[in-house]
C-alpha cells in the first residue's frame, strides 16, 4: 500500500509540471489570436485614414484598436514569465499603446478651428495679387507684344 501511494505521488509530482507547462503553452498560443485581432483593427484604422474617412468613423475604429492593443499589452505583462516575453517587447508595446492613446485623443476630439491666414507682404503694402486689365499699363511693359498687352484684353 505504501509503495503504491509513493508511486502515485511520484507520478503526480512528475505529471503536474508537464500539465502546467502544457496549459502555459496553450495560454501562450492565445497571444496569436489577440495579436491578429489587433493587427486587423490597426489595418482598418490605416485604411480609413488613407481613404480620408470621416472623423467620427476614424474615432470609432481607433477606439476599437486601442482596446485590442490594451488587451495584448495586459496579456504580455500577465504572462511574461510563462511565455518568456522579454522586457524590451513589453516596453515597446507600452510605447506603441501610448502613441495610440495620443492619436485616439486627437481623432476623437473636436476639429480645431481654422486659424486665420497670416497677412502677406502684398497685403501690408496693398498691392494687387493678380495682374488684370485694370492694374496693368500698356505701351512699354515687358508683357507687351505686337498686338498689345495680353493681360489688358
Amino acid at each position: 500500500m505504501q509503495r503504491s501511494l509513493a508511486t502515485t505521488l511520484v507520478v503526480l509530482v512528475v505529471a503536474l509540471p508537464s500539465v502546467a507547462f502544457a496549459q502555459a503553452r496553450m495560454q501562450c498560443t492565445d497571444f496569436l489570436k489577440l495579436r491578429d485581432e489587433a493587427q486587423q483593427k490597426a489595418l482598418a484604422v490605416r485604411t480609413a485614414t488613407e481613404h480620408k474617412a470621416e472623423r467620427k468613423e476614424i474615432c470609432t475604429l481607433i477606439q476599437r484598436f486601442a482596446a485590442a492593443e490594451e488587451s495584448v499589452l495586459k496579456f504580455l505583462v500577465a504572462n511574461k514569465t510563462w511565455c518568456s516575453i522579454p522586457d524590451q517587447a513589453i516596453k515597446q508595446a507600452k510605447i506603441g499603446h501610448e502613441r495610440t492613446l495620443k492619436f485616439r485623443t486627437l481623432a476623437c476630439s473636436e476639429a480645431p478651428a481654422a486659424r486665420p491666414k497670416q497677412p502677406t507682404l502684398s497685403d501690408a503694402i496693398a498691392t494687387p495679387s493678380i495682374d488684370t486689365a485694370g492694374n496693368t499699363r500698356t505701351g512699354r511693359g515687358t508683357l507687351d507684344s505686337l498686338t498689345g498687352n495680353p493681360l489688358a484684353k
